[in-house]
């Protein structure tokens, strides 16, 4: 087909079988698509004999201010102030976030990506649910609509991925513990709902055998989001068991920390680096409420400015058309130090 028979690129992209976002995004570099998509839309140029005109592509790229913020649940604090500083960074940039929960199941998280495709959003933050995700649902969207994808990768979707480093602040926090007292044991949930549960135990296990020392994982029962609440009662059965080896634990996070200290609260287990206490107890989040347990919380925090900024910046630069190569960008954690460990 000649040149011009195809009048735009949105008829290009109808003949082609490809996305408008994505052919767009091509033109703009064409190293921002996955390579098999790149090798069909260059086939297609070539069979169609199709050149953009660019001047078009610079006026079309921005069809409005939507920006869509998308979590796994906002009753998670971690995510909460995360998506308070991606609304506040967006909306000092003139965008009109919208945020959106998906409530911590597969089903609400594709009815947010169809209500985000409604309101035709210049692009989206989104933070995945991880392995619950459809990940054939949320490949198409990352082809149609420019996707930040933040704090858990899946695959090489979307512009970039933009997170904490996990394997740091496992290794930080671990490196600290095996230092001012008993190596620690890891305390997780055997089938976690965010995959960076899965990375943090493996630095974990690689940070006690490179410090020369025996890894022991206790995986207590449970499913779903209500993570203070299945520690606390697999702390209170791991407790009655005597399942921890040492008088150090070391929880995936800062939401089964805090279900840990209300086993131990409750079964009158005294918490805390005093001679009279009997465990230590460290978290990994910096979540938001972890200085006002009781002890107040150890932790490794994330760097909530840091990865939000990277993030929405990453995402602002594509909307305007600095489409960079797909990479991820991962920030150090910051270990804070309290009284439970």
């Amino acid at each position: 087909m000649a040149n011009d028979k195809i009048k735009n690129m949105e008829e290009f992209a109808a003949l082609s079988g490809i996305s408008r976002p994505t052919v767009s995004k091509y033109f703009n570099d064409p190293e921002s698509v996955r390579p098999k998509t790149r090798a069909r839309i260059e086939e297609a140029l070539q069979e169609h004999d199709y050149r953009p005109n660019m001047y078009a592509v610079n006026q079309n790229r921005k069809l409005t201010k939507n920006i869509g913020i998308v979590v796994p649940s906002l009753v998670d604090p971690y995510f909460a102030e995360i998506a308070r500083n991606l609304e506040r960074r967006c909306i000092d940039a003139g965008y009109r976030p919208t945020l959106f929960s998906a409530h911590g199941e597969t089903h609400h998280e594709v009815d947010v990506l169809m209500t985000l495709r409604s309101i035709k959003p210049s692009g989206v933050l989104l933070a995945p649910l991880g392995r619950a995700t459809d990940r054939a649902v949320l490949e198409k969207f990352c082809d149609d609509v420019p996707t930040l994808i933040f704090d858990s990768s899946v695959e090489q979707f979307g512009l970039a991925f933009v997170g904490s480093d996990n394997n740091q602040f496992t290794t930080h926090i671990t490196d600290y513990l095996c230092r001012t007292g008993e190596p620690p044991c890891f305390y997780e949930m055997k089938t976690p709902a965010n995959p960076n549960a899965h990375r943090r135990r493996q630095a974990y296990i690689e940070a006690m055998e490179s410090f020369g020392l025996t890894p022991h994982v206790i995986s207590i029962d449970g499913e779903g989001w209500e993570f203070e609440e299945i520690s606390r009662l697999g702390g209170h059965k791991a407790l009655e068991e005597g399942a921890f080896p040492t008088n150090t634990v070391l929880c995936s996070n800062d939401r089964l920390a805090i279900g840990l200290l209300t086993a131990c609260y409750e079964r009158g287990v005294k918490v805390g680096r005093q001679p009279d206490a009997v465990i230590r107890v460290a978290g990994q989040d910096g979540h938001p409420y972890s200085r006002f347990t009781c002890p107040p919380l150890t932790t490794i925090s994330h760097d909530y400015d840091a990865v939000s900024k990277t993030a929405a910046n990453a995402l602002f630069d594509a909307i305007e058309g600095q489409v960079e190569p797909w990479k991820s960008t991962r920030i150090e954690g910051k270990l804070i130090l309290r009284d439970s460990a």
